[in-house]
Formats: C-alpha cells, structure tokens, sequence
C-alpha cells in the first residue's frame, strides 16, 4: 500500500474511481462501435478498440504527470498556456470547412500520432484553470470594472469557439458561470454578464443569418432546437431511436454487444452510448454507471471543500464542472431531456480530446488533494512537535 502511494499520490478512492472507469469503458466502445467498424472500417472492430486503448494509455500519461505537480505551479502555467490555446482556436478555426469528408471547424490534424483534436476541449480547460487563479487572489468584485480583464478573456476564448460549436460553448459560459459565483462575485454583475452574453449571442445569429458564409452551423442549431420539441418522427430520428434502445434494455438489458439500435444510431459510440449501455445492461446497469459518476463527483466536492486555500477550490471546481456538465448533457440527450448537442460521455465515449482532457482535469484535482493533504500532515506534525516541547518545559 505505500508503495502505491508513493507512486499514485492524493486520494486513493478518487484513483480507485478513475482506474474503474478506464476498464469498464472498454465494452462500451467495443460494442458501441462494431457497427462503424462494418460501416467505416472493413469489419475490423478490433481498429476502434485498440485507438481506444492509445487514447487511454496517452490519458493516463497526462494523468499521472500533471497529478504529480504541485497545483500552484498549474496556476502559473496558464498564463502561457491560454494565449496558445487561443491561437490554436484561431488556427482551428480558419483552417478549412472539411477534415476527411467531415466539418473540421472543431478540430486540427496532429500529423505525428495521426489523430484529430479538439482544440475547444484544450481552450475551456486552459480559460478555467486561469479563471481560477485570477479570482482566487483578492479583488473588489463590488466595481464591476474589476472583472473587465477576465470577460475580455472568456469572450477572446469563446468567439473562436461560437462560430462551430454552439453547446461546448455555451457549457464553457455556464462553467465560467458557477466558477464566478464561487469566487463571490456579486449576482448584481452575472446578472449583467448574462445580459451581454445574451446580446452578444443574438447578434451573432444576425449576423450569421445576414452574411452566411461565415458559419454553416446556425441552420443545425435551430433545427436541433426545433426536432426538440416535435414528435415528428423524420425530425427526431435520433433521439427516437436512444428512446427505443433504452425502453428495449428493460430491467436487466438484452447483454453485452447485443444491442440493436447501435446499428442505426449516429455516433452510438461517443454521443448516445449510454443509449448502447442502458439497452444492453438494462435500467441495473446505466443505474451503475449513474452511481459511479455520483462518487467520483462526490469526491471532488469533498476535495474541494478540504481545499486550504481559495485557488485550491476554486482549481477543483474548474477542473471538476466541465466533467459533470458533460455527463448531465450526455444523458440528458440520450434521455430526451435535451436537444442534440454533441457532447461525450468522460471515459465512456470514444474521443481522445475527450479522455485527454478529462486526465488532465483529474490530475489537477489529484494534485490539489494530495498537496493539501501533505500540507495538513506538515500542520500536525509541527503542532505535535510544539505540545511536545511545551510539556517537556512543564
């Protein structure tokens, strides 16, 4: 046991938490992507499995590395590390409208690896780890001057983002959103930033809908809106078919791999694979998976609240509310609960962005419990030492 902690440091259950998920998320992807595998891939289901592997492999490098800085020195890296991830944004961004047949406006070419990324996933970690560090130190949040600075950066990040990827989008403003109110800024201000948001967002559409060409995605947006709230069965393809997969999974689900619906679902491996893992491991199984996120969201509350200085919980809960808004929508749209929006399920689904990311959340909530924790032991141990002498004097 201290062997592993030597090695695996902070907190053991939130790692016991992380190394589940890693290997449960293999027969999801497996099975969720056989039929891409037929479709896309010559019948070789073993492609999609293995690059699932690569991604995890890459992810727990990023995981083990980052959780073993100390949080503070994350904080100082974001000074650089945002500026370049908006300029990858840009890049990103008028890089070209196509990838493989594909919109590319969400994602670069990494020639040495061979593999797409989606620089949005970098760019809203990067905004948050540095929002963090920015409120954290201490300010007069009652002049609403003083939050100038980081709206000129959360707009800068999200206007390269807007123009491809409504939901990512507005998942990054809802997290700048909660980080803010847990800074203590006052709700006089949100109030004022959600009223520019909304402006800034109408203007936009406008905008876009005068002059075209600069984004093709408003017509998708409004039509996911749209499929929504209609029963039409052409419009709601779909969500129609994650109800199904889910109704058909019944109490126990039909098993693993036999999942039918997987074969007409787009994305059935990224998008709607709770669609997959409800129909084939039944209510007891997606039940499951629900509980495993609840605990490893449960412990970034309790890491976050034994946090010893506001950038420590405020980094926590930067890293921790992209991973639980992603989760909530992800189910949300295969439950029907929300309109299309793209989003991954962490670990679960296929995408390295995705699971890289989501490593490097984890280690800087790792990093920050395990140098508290030795903080705290410092603490004790110097208290302990002091009633020592101040008994040995009596």
């Amino acid at each position: 046991m201290n062997t592993v902690q030597k090695y695996l440091k902070g907190d053991q259950f939130l790692w016991g938490l992380i190394l589940l998920l890693m290997l449960v998320s293999f027969l999801p992807i497996y099975s969720a992507s056989s039929s891409l595998a037929y479709k896309h891939g010559g019948g070789n289901t073993f492609r999609f499995l293995t690059k699932h592997l690569i991604h995890l492999v890459l992810g727990g490098f990023f995981l083990y590395s980052v959780h073993r800085l100390n949080f503070r020195i994350i904080g100082k890296f974001s000074i650089i590390i945002l500026p370049a991830a908006i300029v990858l944004l840009m890049v990103t961004l008028f890089q070209g409208t196509t990838m493989g047949g594909a919109n590319a406006a969400r994602w670069v070419r990494i020639p040495v690896i061979n593999m797409s990324f989606q620089t949005s996933a970098f760019a809203s970690l990067a905004l948050l780890v540095w929002l963090a560090r920015w409120l954290a130190k201490p300010r007069d949040f009652t002049l609403f001057k003083s939050l100038y600075y980081p709206l000129g950066a959360i707009a800068l990040t999200l206007i390269f983002i807007l123009p491809a990827d409504f939901s990512t989008t507005a998942i990054i403003f809802g997290m700048t959103f909660i980080l803010m109110i847990a800074a203590g800024v006052p709700w006089k201000h949100l109030g004022k930033i959600i009223g520019i948001g909304g402006i800034v967002l109408t203007l936009f559409i406008l905008i876009v809908l005068a002059f075209p060409g600069i984004s093709n995605r408003v017509d998708t947006w409004k039509s996911r809106i749209v499929n929504f709230g209609t029963s039409d069965s052409d419009a709601s393809y779909q969500t129609d078919l994650a109800k199904m997969a889910i109704a058909e999974g019944q109490l126990f689900g039909k098993g693993p791999g036999k999942s039918v619906q997987k074969n007409f679902l787009p994305q059935s491996n990224s998008d709607f694979v709770f669609a997959v893992i409800t129909e084939e491991y039944g209510l007891i199984g997606a039940s499951g998976v629900v509980l495993l996120y609840m605990a490893l969201f449960r412990r970034f509350v309790r890491i976050a609240r034994r946090a010893h200085t506001k950038f420590g919980t405020l980094l926590v809960l930067a890293a921790a509310s992209g991973m639980i808004l992603q989760t909530l929508v992800n189910m949300g749209v295969a439950t029907n609960l929300m309109p299309v929006t793209g989003q991954t399920l962490p670990f679960l689904s296929a995408g390295g962005s995705s699971i890289w990311m989501t490593c490097i959340a984890l280690g800087i909530i790792l990093s920050v419990s395990h140098t508290d924790v030795k903080k705290v032991v410092g603490k004790s141990a110097q208290s302990q030492e002091e009633q020592e002498n101040a008994e040995a004097h009596v």
